[in-house]
């Protein structure tokens, strides 16, 4: 496993653009179609804003209509956990960075296959990095 990220919250705030701390370390959620990787199709890995931990891959990416970046399934299930959230008169579930305890947004049960899955995930939690594939006709 690995080790859990602490920082203060004046540690966090400095690391952190506004909204990006706000979504993370507050629980917020920002506005639908706003987010930097909504409509993002690059191949790469998803990773978290606060502590870089690997968490979606783009190939479990798609489009669900909802706004946000939604993925069906996490890259390793010990990374994300996964919070009873009754906030707002709703029942769901939160998405939480394992390893730093950030807010990435929540799951639902209305994906596709094959976990059925829907990680409703706020841009403002997630950097990306893009995976260039490896040309194999290319000469050494």
């Amino acid at each position: 496993m690995t080790s859990k990220v602490t920082k203060t919250d004046a540690e966090w705030r400095a690391q952190l653009d506004p909204m990006d701390y706000r979504v993370t370390r507050q629980a917020a959620t920002e506005r639908a179609f706003s987010g930097r990787y909504w409509d993002h199709h690059a191949a790469g890995i998803y990773t978290c804003v606060c502590c870089h931990t690997p968490l979606f891959e783009s190939d479990t990416k798609f489009d669900s209509g909802c706004g946000w970046p939604s993925y069906f399934k996490a890259i390793d299930a010990d990374k994300v956990k996964e919070v009873v959230d009754r906030s707002h008169g709703m029942l769901r579930t939160e998405v939480i960075c394992n390893v730093c305890d950030a807010h990435l947004g929540h799951k639902f049960d209305d994906g596709p296959p094959p976990t059925g899955h829907r990680y409703c995930i706020n841009s403002a939690s997630l950097l990306f990095t893009e995976q260039v594939p490896q040309n194999k006709d290319a000469a050494p």
